[in-house]
C-alpha cells in the first residue's frame, strides 16, 4: 500500500511511506488566478507543491496529523487543502446535498485525520463538520477521523 503522511506534529511514519512535514514546509497561498484550471490544467503557478501533488495522486492512503488551533486546522494545513484545487476539474456538479468539483483523476486516496488537541464539545462538532466536508470535497469513499492524542500505525 502506497501511503502518504502529512504531519504537523510528532515523528510518525510507516514503512515505505512518503512524508511531508508541514511544520517545515513553506506553502504559498493560492492567488485565485485559475491558471491551474484554464492555462495549465492541473498545474499550479506556484512550484512548491509539485512533489506533494504527485505523491497525493499516486497514494492509496493519506494520513494527516493535524495540529488544531481553537478547534480548527492550522492556517498552513488550510492553505495546503485550498491548494489541492488543481487536482479537480473546474466544472461542478450538484449531488449529495452540495456542489462539488468534478474529479480530474479516476482514483483518489483514502484519507485519515488524526488530531492533537483536547476538544470541547462545540469544537469537536465543528472539527468533525470540517473534515467531513473535506471528505466530500475530495471524493473520498474511504475516510476516517480520530480525535485521539495517540496514534499507532495499523500497517
Amino acid at each position: 500500500m502506497n501511503t502518504l503522511i502529512m504531519r504537523e506534529f510528532g515523528d510518525y511514519t510507516t514503512s515505505g511511506s512518503k512524508c511531508f512535514d508541514l511544520s517545515k514546509m513553506d506553502i504559498a497561498d493560492c492567488i485565485g488566478c485559475w491558471t491551474c484550471w484554464w492555462k495549465t490544467p492541473g498545474i499550479c503557478v506556484h512550484k512548491d507543491l509539485e512533489d506533494f501533488y504527485r505523491s497525493y495522486v499516486n497514494a492509496d492512503r493519506v494520513i494527516i496529523f493535524a495540529q488544531l488551533k481553537y478547534g480548527f486546522v492550522s492556517s498552513k494545513l488550510k492553505t495546503l487543502l485550498d491548494r489541492m484545487i488543481p487536482l479537480f476539474l473546474p466544472y461542478t456538479i450538484f449531488e449529495r446535498g452540495g456542489t462539488w468539483h468534478v474529479p480530474r483523476y479516476p482514483k483518489y486516496p483514502a484519507i485519515e485525520f488524526y488530531f492533537n488537541y483536547e476538544f470541547e464539545e462545540e469544537e469537536d462538532n465543528f472539527a468533525k463538520w470540517f473534515t467531513q466536508g473535506k471528505r466530500a470535497e475530495f471524493w473520498q469513499l474511504h475516510f476516517s477521523q480520530s480525535f485521539c492524542q495517540r496514534y499507532e500505525s495499523t500497517l
